[in-house]
C-alpha cells in the first residue's frame, strides 16, 4: 500500500466534518496554482456564452430555476448511486 493509500484511509476514518475541511484545503491548494492554458479556455468559453446570450442562440433562465434543475439532477443522481 503506497503512503497516499494509506493517508486516505486514515483520512476516510474521520469524522465528515474533518473530512470535509480537509476536502476543502485540498481543492484550495489545487486552485492556488495558476494555469495560463486554463485561464484562455475558460475567456474563450465566457465569450462564446456571452455571444449566443446577444444572439439569441440560448435563452437565459433565472437562478431560481436553475437551481432547480441543479437540486433535481443531484437528487436523481444520489438516488441511482443508492441503488446499484
Amino acid at each position: 500500500m503506497s503512503a497516499a493509500e494509506r493517508l486516505l484511509s486514515e483520512v476516510l476514518a474521520l469524522p465528515v466534518p474533518e473530512r470535509a475541511k480537509l476536502a476543502h484545503r485540498l481543492l484550495e491548494s489545487l486552485e492556488a496554482v495558476p494555469d495560463d492554458d486554463i485561464d484562455a479556455v475558460w475567456l474563450t468559453e465566457l465569450e462564446k456564452r456571452a455571444q449566443d446570450v446577444q444572439t439569441g442562440t440560448v435563452t437565459p433562465i433565472p437562478w431560481e430555476t436553475a437551481r432547480g434543475n441543479i437540486v433535481s439532477e443531484l437528487r436523481k443522481r444520489r438516488a441511482a448511486r443508492t441503488t446499484s
